[in-house]
């Protein structure tokens, strides 16, 4: 196609232009928002809601604004473990006003994930952190000027104590500072503007019927599989909730009716995943569940949700009771392939 100075220019250059511009622009948003009770963790997380980040970009957007730009000290570590209450977590590190801290975790299923770790609502991301996945720590004062080395080594040191469920040993001096949790207010859109969107929806309809009348009749068909695109906003992850095994035995039969009622969701909910957990580790194959024998009578089973939009835990939580009870052959009517109509 030709540029603005009547010279070719290959659509895939402008296409690469136009996405540095945008990266630009949103690191230069994040910094005007960000302050001492505004951490860059929820600005980015307002960026993956509009869908103006992805996921996979985040890495590179922290490297710019907090390495680079700010100066902060980071520590990679693979977890160890996770023996702390995430509220217990959060509550603690929001007593550390004196520096800012960022929290990068790398999911084995959602991917890189970062965390405000004074944000009381960001509890359910500690709740998924794993022994041996990786976790990078940032620590610094935003804008005004770099952190001292001796004082970032003491807060890693702290924030992987606390994870181990220890008591950390924090210095007096990080305990004062601006840098506290504030939630943000929920803006409202002017009435001028919802009006005005109003108005542009009734004419878009208008215009919308005008076109179908004049337009002959087709049978509709099913949208192509490559037309649906996997959601690029901010990843939110339900609590753990349990499932108590109320069959003599979590046996082969109720794996399958746990298998169908997932596949059910998924129809239902393509972008969302289920994760199982039994005692305190996340189950990638759920079949090992009946293989090792130890989910009898009485254990309890957790699964969370995961995806930008989590619906139907609740009835998700019943079917899961119902397939780990003596009553788990209803889900098993049809072929093996069957996807049940339960959500």
């Amino acid at each position: 196609m030709l540029g603005s100075l009547g010279f070719y220019v290959p659509l895939a250059t402008k296409q690469g232009f136009n996405a540095s511009v945008m990266h630009i622009q949103n690191v230069l948003a994040v910094l005007d928002n960000c302050n001492a009770k505004n951490n860059i963790a929820d600005e980015i997380g307002i960026l993956l809601e509009n869908k103006e980040l992805t996921t996979e970009e985040i890495p590179a957007f922290l490297s710019v604004l907090l390495l680079d730009m700010w100066g902060y000290k980071v520590m990679s570590k693979n977890l160890r473990q996770t023996a702390a209450a995430p509220a217990d977590v959060i509550a603690e590190i929001a007593k550390w006003a004196g520096v800012d801290i960022v929290v990068g975790y790398h999911h084995p299923d959602l991917g890189f994930l970062i965390i405000n770790p004074k944000n009381p609502a960001n509890a359910s991301l500690f709740e998924m952190l794993k022994k041996n996945e990786l976790i990078n720590i940032y620590v610094g004062k935003q804008n005004t000027g770099a952190i001292e080395t001796a004082v970032a080594e003491s807060v890693f040191e702290a924030f992987f104590q606390l994870l181990d469920g220890a008591k950390p040993k924090v210095p007096a001096k990080l305990l004062k500072g601006p840098f506290v949790f504030t939630a943000p207010k929920v803006k409202k859109q002017p009435i001028e503007r919802k009006k005005q969107r109003t108005t542009r929806t009734a004419a878009a309809s208008k215009t919308k019927t005008a076109r179908t009348a004049a337009a002959p009749q087709q049978t509709p068909s099913a949208a192509p599989a490559a037309q649906v695109q996997a959601p690029t906003g901010k990843m939110r992850i339900s609590q753990q909730i349990s499932v108590v095994v109320t069959n003599e035995l979590f046996h082969n039969g109720n794996v399958e009716a746990w298998k169908r009622i997932i596949r059910s969701y998924n129809a239902r909910y393509p972008h969302n995943k289920v994760i199982v957990f039994y005692d305190g580790e996340q189950i990638v194959d759920i079949n090992t569940l009946f293989k090792w024998g130890k989910v009898k009578h009485g254990s309890s089973i957790q699964f969370a949700v995961a995806g930008e939009e989590i619906k139907d835990l609740s009835k998700l939580s019943k079917y899961f009771a119902e397939g780990a009870s003596p009553r788990f052959e209803s889900f098993l009517r049809g072929s093996p392939s069957t996807v049940l109509n339960l959500f």
